[in-house]
């Protein structure tokens, strides 16, 4: 029977990691993620796992790859500062495969900014914060309840596809107090591990889907761990060929799981003139937006992504395909609309309504700028 809790945002990530088998957390407390590392603190030694405050957030990162490549399902947690200090280890547990979990909890910047108000500043730095050609898996939850939901889909997707995965979301989501239904227990598919005997095992010799096996440190076989381009074997490489393999394999093995991957919400966009594309707390402005004007009688529609990276551009195409407007609304200067017009192609006209000054975007708002278009959404 699921339990019925009044908990906090960042309350429900901590859980969402818990119930997932998250047994090891390495952080550094940072305004507005703070929660997550107090409640980790607290409450794994009681499930015989291992709490550890790092000095800096580089080393939270580089603990928790260690602890992933011991056997560990394993995460950290921060905001935009930390957030930037992690990024070298993003790109190195993205080139070596190691399954680990990120949260970052946006706030208002840029360099320490606004350290208790919200924004969506970070979701360029998410996808492209690290250096190089990699891929990205960067889920954006709107509620206490996705909290959960999709810090546990993180470990899966992580584990699963042996790579760092991000939760995305702001200071209001973190912080606010919902009713959330928690299930007595889940359960989510694990790494794949080694099926030949430690002779024959070449670590990075990925199966039909691109993902290789993954054994535990003293698990006897034996590998090579490296952020360097590598062959098979694991060992470093400067074969032009070998590497441009690799490369396109990390690429590849996301895109072979896409269609699980990339998930969308939609609200009335069947008949939708005017789309509304908004994600994690704007979101919930923009429903309350569209409720508003569906009451007066016009044609509006709220996309949601639950997954920004990858981008869902096939389902925005689809989903717009009847609109003649979309409107892009987003806590920053406009770091996604142009990713939606992409998508979009030139079959509806784009605009974005963008706040970048640390208050999160209310529904009034998104009404005021749809305003020169609502006469023309009329039934």
């Amino acid at each position: 029977m699921k339990q019925s809790r009044l908990i906090q945002g960042n309350e429900a990530c901590a859980l969402g990691a818990v119930a997932a088998g998250c047994r090891f957390y390495a952080g550094y407390p940072i305004t507005p993620s703070s929660e997550i590392a107090e409640y980790m603190a607290r409450h794994l030694p009681e499930e015989d796992g291992v709490f550890v405050q790092m000095e800096d957030e580089i080393s939270s990162l580089g603990a928790v790859i260690g602890a992933s490549f011991a056997g560990a399902r394993a995460m950290t947690a921060t905001s935009g500062p930390g957030f930037s200090l992690m990024q070298e280890h993003i790109g190195y547990a993205v080139m070596a495969e190691a399954p680990c979990v990120i949260v970052d909890v946006m706030r208002a910047g840029p360099s320490t900014g606004r350290p208790t108000s919200p924004s969506q500043g970070d979701v360029m730095a998410a996808r492209w914060g690290t250096h190089g050609d990699h891929p990205a898996i960067v889920l954006t939850p709107a509620s206490v309840t996705e909290i959960f939901e999709l810090t546990v889909r993180a470990f899966e997707l992580a584990e699963t596809l042996r790579m760092p995965v991000i939760v995305l979301y702001d200071e209001v989501l973190g912080h606010t107090r919902e009713t959330v239904e928690l299930p007595p227990r889940v359960e989510i598919a694990g790494r794949r591990t080694p099926r030949v005997a430690p002779t024959e095992f070449r670590p990075k010799e990925a199966g039909p889907d691109g993902v290789p096996p993954l054994p535990a440190f003293g698990d006897g076989y034996r590998f090579h761990v490296t952020g360097l381009t590598h062959d098979e074997r694991g060992f470093p490489t400067d074969e032009a060929e070998v590497a441009g393999r690799l490369i396109r394999r990390l690429h590849a093995k996301v895109e072979a799981h896409r269609d699980d991957i990339v998930e969308v919400e939609t609200l009335l966009c069947d008949d939708a003139d005017i789309v509304i594309f908004a994600f994690g707390i704007v979101a919930r402005a923009a429903k309350e937006a569209v409720m508003v004007a569906r009451a007066q009688g016009l044609r509006v529609g709220l996309l949601r992504p639950r997954t920004i990276w990858p981008f869902p551009d096939r389902e925005v195409a689809k989903i717009t395909a009847g609109a003649s407007v979309v409107l892009v609304a987003e806590m920053n200067l406009g770091q996604v609309v142009r990713e939606v017009e992409r998508a979009v192609a030139g079959n509806a006209r784009v605009e974005g309504l963008f706040r970048a000054d640390g208050e999160a975007i209310d529904p009034e708002e998104i009404l005021q700028a749809l305003a020169p278009d609502l006469e023309g959404a009329a039934r």
